[in-house]
Order: C-alpha cells, then structure tokens, then sequence
C-alpha cells in the first residue's frame, strides 16, 4: 500500500506550450509498471485551456469544481459542470478548460504507452475558443 498524502507533491504551473491561460496541475499518483494509470487534479482560471492534444490509451476526466468546456475535433464545445465525466478514445484529438467567466477543476486519469501518457498538438486558437 502507498498513500500520497494531501501536500505532499508540489503544485506544478501548466507549461505555456501545452497551455492557455493561468493553469495549476496537482499531481495526484504515478501507478508503479506494471500499471499504467496516471492522474492529476487540474485547475483552469476563467478563459484557461489546453492545447489540443490525444492519449494512446484515452482520457477521463472528472469535473469537480466550477464550468468548462471540451470540444473533440471536429465536434461541437461541450460544457462541463460538477458531477459530469467525459470519456476521450485513444488517439481522439481534443481539448478542455474553463469557461471564459468561470474557473474549473477537473481529476484526469490516463495511462502511459512506453512511459507516455498524451501527444501535444498546436494551441486551441481565440477563434476556435470562443466559438466563432
């Protein structure tokens, strides 16, 4: 048994070439091989987001806190409340973040392929953000 205790691993600031935004990644566990699974709690200020990206193995996120949106490619903005949990298929581009007024919290739980979890695209534009 391992427990991660609450403060224990630092918050890390969203890295500018993968984010939009003011974002905050909590690390949440690292799962020894020879499992896979990865997760983070991940806060979006108001108008935050992520670059568009895919997983080998999928996505699923857990909304806890505040209103977002997700939109896959191709695909029309979803918004995101408590309570809601999203699904993306391995290798489905997509991205997720705040809504332009309201700040969002999600857990997102992944698995890593050869010690990778997700492949960052190019930035989620203004225009495609703010559904132009």
């Amino acid at each position: 048994m391992d427990i991660k205790r609450i403060g224990a691993q630092p918050s890390n600031k969203g890295p500018d070439d993968w984010f939009t935004g003011t974002v905050r990644i909590d690390p949440l566990f690292n799962a020894p091989a020879p499992a896979r699974a990865v997760g983070a709690s991940v806060t979006f200020e108001p108008g935050s987001r992520t670059a568009w990206h895919t997983h080998p193995f999928g996505q699923t996120l857990i909304v806890v806190s505040g209103c977002g949106w997700v939109q896959s490619k191709g695909g029309a903005i979803e918004e995101i409340h408590p309570g809601d949990v999203v699904w993306f298929s391995p290798g489905e581009k997509h991205w997720h973040g705040a809504s332009p007024t309201t700040a969002m919290t999600h857990i997102a739980i992944q698995e890593a392929l050869e010690g990778k979890v997700v492949e960052w695209m190019e930035k989620v534009s203004d225009q495609q953000y703010c559904r132009i």
